[in-house]
């Protein structure tokens, strides 16, 4: 049996719909809250294109592909939580307003369910492959 998953189509065509609600997440974070944002802008376009390169490897490969796309999801919420919070060590002042919240929130939301699926993928296909099945004994 291939070791590698996801499996099924319906499997890759989930991972694949939440990358996409990943990229859109920022998408709407860096074009409609940050000020002269555009989907061109190094912001977006920078990760996007590591976003594909990812999906690229999760085509061909899927469990390196699977782990990028962890490390990918992974990085973004910790940007959601930790971007909003005025630290001394960023190099920008964030705006501490409502608005700005929410979109943290909704950038925050949009990168979970691809953070889920590429880190029980590999989990649950080391499962299936390590159980064993007893054999039934017949009574005498």
């Amino acid at each position: 049996m291939n070791a590698e998953l996801p499996r099924t189509d319906r499997e890759r065509t989930t991972i694949w719909l939440a990358a996409v609600v990943s990229w859109l997440g920022l998408l709407v974070h860096n074009v409609a809250d940050l000020p002269d944002q555009h989907i061109y802008s190094p912001e977006t376009s920078f990760p996007s294109v590591l976003l594909l390169i990812a999906l690229a490897l999760f085509a061909v490969r899927p469990r390196p592909g699977l782990v990028l796309l962890l490390v990918w999801s992974g990085l973004h919420i910790l940007g959601a939580i930790f971007s909003v919070i005025p630290f001394d060590w960023l190099p920008f002042v964030p705006e501490q307003s409502n608005r700005h919240y929410a979109f943290h929130v909704l950038y925050l939301l949009t990168q979970i369910p691809l953070a889920r699926l590429a880190f029980e993928h590999p989990r649950r296909d080391r499962t299936v492959h390590s159980y064993v099945v007893p054999a039934t004994v017949a009574d005498p």
